[in-house]
């Protein structure tokens, strides 16, 4: 094993060590039409990336305001750190934006059930964990 290799299996391990949250991450199937309650409701995820333990975290500390339709949304980015060693479910089949991220667990009650929608996804062999950033469109 070469210093680098050690140096990067510690920083895995530290970086493992933070990682007090479960969260699940998922690509949402196509809308379903409830006809008893006439709205349409989220179908089953199509494909299901993760789920297990992670860290989320706010990656900026300024909110941005913005126009949704006739509503103002404030958005809130996160960065969400994986496991370095987690694998995709199939190959080629990578996270992209518009895939939403659930957390189902944490020691901050407060996180429990938020629903993040993944922007980006960083990918390096040299990392300490899998990085995803999201946002939070309440």
């Amino acid at each position: 094993m070469t210093a680098l290799e050690a140096a990067l299996a510690a920083g895995r391990a530290e970086a493992e060590a933070l990682m007090r949250d479960t969260v699940t991450m998922y690509r949402p199937g196509p809308d379903v039409f409830d006809r008893v309650t006439s709205n349409s409701v989220p179908g089953p995820p199509e494909v299901t990336f993760y789920s297990g333990r992670a860290r989320v975290k706010p990656d900026q500390l300024a909110d941005a305001e913005v126009q949704a339709g006739e509503r103002e949304v404030t958005l809130r980015q996160y960065k969400v750190s994986l496991p370095f060693s987690t694998d995709l479910p199939a190959p080629g089949e990578r996270p992209k934006p518009g895939d939403v991220l659930e957390v189902t667990a944490s020691p901050d009650a407060r996180l429990v059930g938020l629903r993040l929608w993944v922007t980006g996804v960083q990918y390096s062999g040299t990392s300490t964990a899998w990085r995803i950033i999201a946002e939070d469109r309440s």
